[in-house]
């Protein structure tokens, strides 16, 4: 089994790159998906974030309103340290029990753990392999403001918050550039992906 971490600025193109490896056979894990799971009531994260950030980021439903919430900590870097400090030990604890259900069934699978801040927490530490989604600002910034309800103003917000492009390449061991077309994309990631495979 090969755990590989996959990251990159916002809206560098992690997503569309996750998928074609998970297309070409690899088992994805989203660090996104599990932050929403272990934000849901009942679920590990659930109590402390609602006590720090109180009942006003809870949606009608019950829920944490994840853009209420990241309204309130993208433009505050202490109040991000307080929900990762919440949220990044409970989302590495489902994560591990992931790769271990994973490994279980498929012991020469290749899992790729997608998150967009593997180098900033350290966990990239805990990987067998980088790989580093690259492009540049203005093309993170187009892509970004193309979101549902996105604003330069928090786009320009969460990329500073990010640490910059280059020093998550000091730390990659393959690095995916999508400035490109899609095809090029593909092709990159598919040559990543048969280095991968012959690891694994």
């Amino acid at each position: 089994m090969l755990i590989v971490g996959l990251t990159g600025g916002l809206a560098s193109g992690k997503t569309f790159v996750a998928s074609e490896l998970q297309r070409l056979g690899c088992h994805v894990v989203e660090a996104d998906q599990l932050g929403r799971e272990v934000m849901e009531p009942g679920a590990a994260a659930f109590n402390a974030v609602l006590e720090t950030f109180g009942p006003g980021i809870l949606a009608e439903d019950g829920r944490i309103d994840r853009a209420r919430l990241a309204g309130i900590v993208f433009r505050d870097a202490h109040q991000l340290e307080r929900l990762n400090a919440i949220v990044h030990p409970a989302v590495h604890q489902l994560a591990q029990l992931r790769f271990r259900t994973i490994g279980a069934t498929d012991p020469s699978a290749v899992i790729v753990y997608a998150a967009a801040i593997l180098i900033e927490t350290g966990g990239y530490r805990d990987l067998d392999k980088l790989i580093v989604v690259s492009c540049s600002m203005e093309n993170q910034i187009e892509r970004a403001l193309k979101r549902p309800g996105a604003t330069e103003a928090d786009v320009l917000a969460r990329i500073s918050r990010q640490l910059p492009l280059k020093f998550k390449l000091e730390h990659a061991d393959y690095v995916i550039d999508t400035d490109g077309t899609v095809a090029d994309t593909v092709r990159q990631t598919k040559m990543v992906y048969e280095s991968l495979r012959k690891l694994a």
